[in-house]
């Protein structure tokens, strides 16, 4: 008998619009690799207890980005309930969605970060940043680079909006090339430059065809290379990930390989970067959904 597989995606998040696109690809693909998967569109808590109810999986993907899906809401809910789900578990997703812990972590463990400081938005307007122009303003959790602004001179801030209380992380801006690097399991395999149409690798040019051009593997030194890879994989098992994570990175000769953060539930999307590298070494999307869903578990009573 197939395994029943419920595939979450939706929910209450700004990248909403990203999961639903990407929810009915993976079912697609698991009912390809023989399992009865099912969609289920997060928008009442009730409903999806309902359907956990009369269903009973025997597993969730978790399609889900941003806040409720990656920031360990869902996963602790899942762990209560004793229900195995795909990526990683609570402690890596709240870890992970938050960047200022993220950043600590990796550079208590020599993985070179950014400068920067975490702040109420309000706070920033009345005293503004030790830091100097260029720098980047950014939602201390979110996904999808949503909310980032790229400060270069003073009336780029006229741009910025954030309601008062929400917590921001203020960094230096690093210049240069744009890397990603997955980490399947445990093990790091590629490194894929973004270069990206618009100023940077925004929302738009993530989900936008024909924005942003892949460049696979990236056309940098081996050990910039290695270096993506290492750290990668490093912040990958510091955080407790599982499943996959992704990591984004800043490269140029004078930093060097510059962590930006790590996703932890990465996009499952026909633009999105873990199904192109999974591809790259000869793991198709069908497999890698597959792949996710063997290897799902939750925390055990």
């Amino acid at each position: 008998m197939s395994k029943k597989i419920l595939v979450l995606m939706g929910g209450f998040s700004a990248e909403r619009k990203v999961s639903l696109s990407s929810g009915q690809d993976i079912v697609d693909a698991l009912k390809q690799k023989g399992y009865d998967a099912f969609a289920h569109d997060l928008t009442d808590v009730w409903k999806f207890i309902e359907v956990l109810k009369n269903e009973k999986p025997d597993a969730v993907f978790n399609g889900l980005y941003g806040n409720w899906g990656e920031d360990g809401e869902i996963q602790g809910f899942l762990d209560v309930l004793q229900i195995p789900y795909t990526h990683s578990g609570l402690k890596a997703s709240v870890l992970g969605m938050d960047k200022s812990l993220t950043k600590e972590l990796a550079s208590e463990n020599g993985i070179k970060v950014p400068q920067g400081e975490k702040m109420i938005f309000r706070k920033f307007k009345a005293e503004g940043t030790f830091l100097k122009m260029p720098y980047v303003i950014k939602p201390v959790s979110d996904g999808s680079s949503v909310g980032v602004y790229i400060i270069r001179k003073k009336e780029d801030l006229e741009a910025v909006r954030y309601e008062d209380d929400r917590e921001v992380l203020i960094e230096e801006f690093i210049d240069g090339k744009e890397l990603t690097c997955m980490v399947l399991g445990s093990q790091a395999h590629v490194v894929t430059e973004l270069r990206a149409s618009d100023e940077f690798y925004d929302y738009h040019a993530k989900y936008t065809a024909g924005a942003t051009q892949h460049i696979l593997p990236a056309e940098i030194p081996e050990d910039a290379a290695n270096r993506c890879k290492l750290y990668a994989e490093h912040l990958h098992n510091i955080l407790g990930c599982r499943g996959v994570s992704r990591c984004d990175f800043r490269y140029n000769p004078e930093d060097g390989v510059v962590l930006l953060e790590i996703n932890t539930a990465p996009g499952m999307t026909d633009l999105s970067l873990v199904p192109e590298q999974a591809k790259y070494i000869g793991i198709g999307y069908e497999r890698l959904c597959s792949y996710l869903v063997e290897n799902a578990s939750c925390r055990k009573i």
